[in-house]
């Protein structure tokens, strides 16, 4: 951990609409980061995003990334409509809805996508 104590702590939303692995590992691993500095990190999966379980890569390990972001505390909402319009079953996070990720933008200091 870096000595930040000149660095105001934030709250960062995270949007992950995707499931290109390069994207999402390194969308996670910034969250990671994030965290051991002290912000809070807030993600939302939205879309393909909420495939997040199945992206399997040799070169990205996304598992990792999101066994050390449930590690270290982190938060992460997934979009319930784009979960039913897969017919899929989801255990990863809590299932939400749009104003749950309206409450995650407004609450942000700063809000990212991926």
């Amino acid at each position: 951990m870096s000595d930040n104590s000149d660095i105001r702590q934030l709250k960062v939303g995270i949007i992950i609409s995707q499931t290109d692995p390069e994207t999402v590992w390194n969308a996670l691993r910034f969250s990671n980061t994030a965290i051991l500095e002290g912000h809070q990190i807030k993600i939302f999966l939205l879309g393909a995003g909420v495939e997040i379980e199945n992206i399997k890569s040799e070169k990205f390990n996304v598992k990792e990334q999101l066994d050390r972001l449930n590690q270290l505390g982190g938060t992460m909402l997934a979009c319930g409509t784009c979960i039913k319009s897969r017919n899929m079953q989801f255990e990863v996070c809590p299932i939400s809805t749009m104003k749950d990720m309206l409450k995650l933008v407004v609450e942000s200091d700063r809000v990212l996508t991926f």
